[in-house]
């Protein structure tokens, strides 16, 4: 933002002229913004996060009632997956639905309230979608690289592992509600975040800012990269061994493949947000448009599609079972046990 061209309010920020005197004007939550965007970029938007709230919704809500109907999916390593999908539901509930009707009606039209609901709601299930991710590194690392020796994976180590992510997540997202920054309309101002425009110390915006960054996305994406890193390692020389195993050979293609996509889905979901907010806290008064922060929120947001698919469907125990109870479609049971086996041994199949 131009020095000078700003002016500050309680609930919202937003760029104006200097000679504005009736700042409701352009209130986010009063009027529609059509002076950040024509009616037809509002509807694009709207119609991507109403393909969000549907599709982040039934394919979370479906692997919750996989998990329920099917007892083999009960296992320790997949509780974190359907920790995954709840956070992912709290996100398509409270963050896509909301910005999909304000995005249809071109503002923020559930008020200052309803902003600081949808902001921390989205919030909190996107860092404990984000921790979330993490632990599942972390278990896979534990149980196929054995860092700990003959360790055994139990229920109370799932428990606790499904609980960390909501208890980081609550420390992420609480601190706005309580003045430790904010949560207001970001982008084309019809869906809400953490304020990290303004540079008013009643908020401590920039130590915030420091502390998402840090805290959650350095560690988490630390996390997954070495722990990944490592069951590389661990199945490159398990297939050096067996260089004459071709279901070796197979399973270190296909898990190498998974660890590709899932650090690379890790990367566009949260690096652009993570990498934007940064910049603006640490470069006041360069310019930039106010509407680019859609893009990173809205990547943020796609991850309760592509989170599951990665990590849900591409498993095949998952996905026989979603067929069986969408389509009543049953697959080769010892094929499917064959292929789970094979790559359960290093990475996150099972």
């Amino acid at each position: 933002m131009r020095k000078g061209q700003t002016e500050f309010q309680e609930d919202f920020f937003i760029p104006i002229p200097l000679d504005t005197n009736n700042i409701t004007a352009l209130s986010p939550f009063l009027v529609p913004q059509d002076h950040l965007g024509h009616h037809g970029v509002f509807m694009t938007m709207a119609a991507f996060t109403f393909f969000l709230f549907i599709g982040g919704t039934a394919i979370n809500l479906l692997t919750i009632l996989c998990t329920v109907q099917f007892k083999k999916l009960r296992s320790h390593l997949n509780y974190i997956l359907v920790n995954l999908a709840i956070a992912n539901l709290l996100v398509s509930f409270f963050g896509s639905s909301l910005a999909c009707y304000s995005f249809f009606n071109k503002y923020f039209i559930f008020g200052s309230t309803g902003c600081k609901i949808e902001g921390f709601a989205s919030t909190l299930g996107g860092m404990v979608g984000l921790w979330s991710l993490s632990v599942v590194a972390f278990e896979r690392w534990l149980v196929i690289c054995k860092p700990l020796g003959n360790f055994t994976f139990k229920t109370q180590h799932a428990i606790v592992g499904c609980i960390i992510p909501w208890l980081f997540g609550n420390m992420a997202a609480l601190p706005p509600l309580f003045g430790w920054s904010r949560y207001i309309p970001e982008g084309f101002q019809c869906s809400c975040g953490p304020d990290w425009y303004t540079t008013d110390n009643k908020y401590n915006n920039e130590s915030y800012v420091a502390f998402l960054f840090c805290f959650c996305f350095a560690v988490p994406f630390g996390t997954i990269v070495f722990c990944y890193g490592q069951l590389l390692i661990t199945l490159k020389s398990a297939a050096k061994a067996q260089a004459d195993s071709a279901s070796t050979q197979k399973a270190e293609r296909e898990v190498t493949k998974m660890v590709v996509v899932m650090v690379f889905g890790f990367l566009v979901c949260w690096g652009p947000y993570a990498s934007f907010a940064v910049w603006v806290v640490y470069n006041r008064g360069a310019p930039f448009d106010l509407r680019l922060a859609t893009i990173p929120s809205c990547l943020s947001k796609a991850s309760t599609v592509y989170n599951p698919v990665i990590y849900v469907l591409m498993n095949k125990q998952f996905r026989a079972c979603m067929m069986k109870m969408v389509f009543g479609k049953n697959i080769d049971e010892d094929e499917a046990s064959s292929q789970v086996t094979q790559v359960s041994s290093v990475g996150p199949e099972k």
